[in-house]
């Protein structure tokens, strides 16, 4: 079997492409998600707060897997934009209901490093993260 070049090549644009869009959706959702939390994800991880970077890190899990999905499903850079969008919004407000309506107290528990309520956000970020992900087929 041989290589042919030139639809590697093609491959790998689209994969330039595609991996780039995903990391820079990522990064911005990352934002976007500390931008709506009322504590600082970033100085609670500096100063040591576990349960801060358990939730952060399920919250980049639960939209990572939405992006791996539609990455799988659609080839447009423009469709893949749109599901991306609709994810981070599906992501960032379940996270706002589990803060508001679920256990009110959230905040106060992260930024006391509670373990436990971490690893129920951030099991609760991926959850949404799986359904969101399999909800994109049609």
């Amino acid at each position: 079997m041989t290589l042919d070049f030139g639809t590697f090549l093609n491959g790998a644009i689209h994969f330039i492409i595609a991996f780039g869009l995903a990391c820079l959706f990522l990064a911005v959702f990352k934002r976007l998600y500390q931008i709506s939390t009322p504590y600082d994800e970033r100085t609670l991880i500096a100063s040591g707060n576990p349960a801060a970077a358990i939730a952060l890190g399920g919250a980049i899990i639960g939209f990572a897997l939405p992006l791996a999905s539609a990455l799988s499903v659609t080839a447009d850079p423009v469709e893949f934009a749109a599901w991306a969008l609709l994810a981070g919004v599906i992501q960032i407000g379940a996270a706002l209901v589990v803060r508001r309506f679920i256990v009110r107290d959230m905040v106060r528990r992260i930024e006391e490093g509670n373990v436990a309520s971490a690893i129920y956000n951030a099991a609760t970020s991926i959850g949404i993260g799986l359904l969101n992900a399999a909800s994109m087929t049609y």
